[in-house]
């Protein structure tokens, strides 16, 4: 067996566990956290008052207009300069969640917005309120929008969480980095980590298109019953 491949072999376990401790629940609380505060801000863009409205586009215009790297960086090394120390996990918690729900935030007030007027129209003749109309009608439509981008915002949160091995997190990439520095074969160490999410991101997207294919078929069936 070549050198590389040993290495390679030897390596494996640990980048896993870093992959299974770290990098997808920390992905998966992210986006959860992240997509109930997009929601949240969507539709305080949409129905808030003026004040709020006007916060919260200051939240999206902030985290987005700022790279996520020195979002990081703020959180996990300057708050402490103001007393507030957070322990790595926590700080990439915060930094990913604000970020997915700030890009996301669009996302959802796209998706509602694309729903024609007149499904609030046919909701409101059924007496429905707003709240009513949206949870009934509009939300689920809007859904079947959402999904494709909201998917691929969960892919590519996924990769970005290997910018959490800058704040110390031990996940997939700063787990390469540390055999690395150990074995000096860094090109070996960082292509297997990057296979490894290659894989992970495969896996993910079949999942992408077999829930597009769900919302597709069901978006169908309810046209036909109408």
């Amino acid at each position: 067996m070549p050198d590389w491949l040993h290495l390679m072999w030897q390596s494996l376990w640990p980048l896993l566990v870093g992959g299974f401790e770290f990098t997808v629940p920390l992905a998966i609380l992210s986006f959860a956290i992240g997509l109930g505060l997009a929601f949240l801000a969507a539709i305080a863009r949409l129905f808030g008052p003026h004040p709020l409205v006007l916060l919260v586009r200051f939240y999206i215009w902030l985290v987005r207009g700022t790279p996520l790297l020195v979002q990081l960086f703020v959180i996990f090394y300057g708050l402490p300069s103001v007393g507030i120390v957070l322990d790595p996990m926590t700080a990439a918690l915060i930094g990913f969640s604000l970020n997915v729900g700030a890009y996301n935030a669009e996302v959802i007030r796209g998706a509602i917005e694309a729903i024609p007027r007149g499904q609030w129209d046919a909701a409101y003749s059924l007496s429905m309120t707003r709240a009513q109309a949206l949870r009934r009608t509009i939300l689920p439509q809007a859904a079947r929008v959402a999904v494709p981008p909201l998917a691929n915002s969960f892919i590519a949160l996924v990769k970005d969480t290997s910018l959490a091995a800058v704040i110390t997190v031990p996940e997939i990439f700063q787990a390469a980095q540390r055999i690395a520095s150990v074995t000096y074969e860094p090109l070996t160490l960082y292509v297997e980590a990057a296979l490894i999410y290659l894989v992970l991101c495969s896996f993910l997207t079949a999942g992408q298109a077999r829930l597009e294919r769900y919302f597709g078929q069901h978006a169908v069936f309810s046209e036909g019953q109408r």
